[in-house]
């Protein structure tokens, strides 16, 4: 009976809007030729031409805290500052969804120091850390069903020690719902 003194409240970010796609079969090439006569716009549905597009973040209330002083996961599988971003889109009378999470790499690990970008250190052994990685992606997939994991950590400097952790628990907890991916975009950019 409190549910009326309760106002549900998220730390993140929403925004919604109505768009309107506009085509026409003429190639771009076509458009920008001065031989070409203009030619009106046709959209995707001329009854309802907008389609709504929204877009939600929610930070988790668990392990939030600032960058270099909370990382990895705890005892009970949850993952600093982690957030799940939902797209969703309305259209034609459809709603489309597609959700992407974010999160610190679910092992024991910690940066010490206030220097800019301290060096990463494992705070507990292999053993120690397999039940909290099961946590926490026992979670993801009750709430997701699959789950690719992209591992974004450079892979050859001083963060390969974490991203070396987290490929031997991704092999150690061997879930078939789990993709793993690793891209170094350090290599790429």
């Amino acid at each position: 009976e409190v549910d009326f003194w309760i106002i549900p409240i998220i730390q993140g970010f929403v925004q919604i809007e109505e768009l309107v796609v506009n085509y026409s079969e003429a190639s771009d090439d076509d458009k920008s030729s001065p031989e070409t006569p203009p030619q009106e716009s046709t959209c995707v549905d001329d009854i309802h031409p907008t389609f709504l597009v929204a877009l939600i973040s929610r930070r988790s209330r668990h392990r939030a805290g600032m960058r270099y002083k909370r990382r990895g996961v705890d005892k009970n599988g949850n993952v600093a500052n982690y957030v799940e971003t939902e797209q969703l889109i309305h259209v034609h009378n459809h709603s489309l969804s597609f959700i992407q999470t974010r999160g610190s790499v679910p092992v024991f690990w910690s940066q010490v120091g206030y220097r800019y970008n301290p060096r990463p250190r494992l705070d507990k052994s292999e053993n120690e850390t397999v039940s909290c990685f099961r946590a926490h992606f026992e979670e993801q997939l009750k709430n997701y069903k699959k789950q690719v994991i992209i591992n974004l950590v450079d892979q050859t400097g001083r963060e390969k020690i974490i991203g070396d952790a987290y490929l031997k628990q991704v092999l150690l907890y061997n879930n078939a719902n789990l993709t793993y991916v690793s891209f170094d975009f350090h290599e790429h950019w």
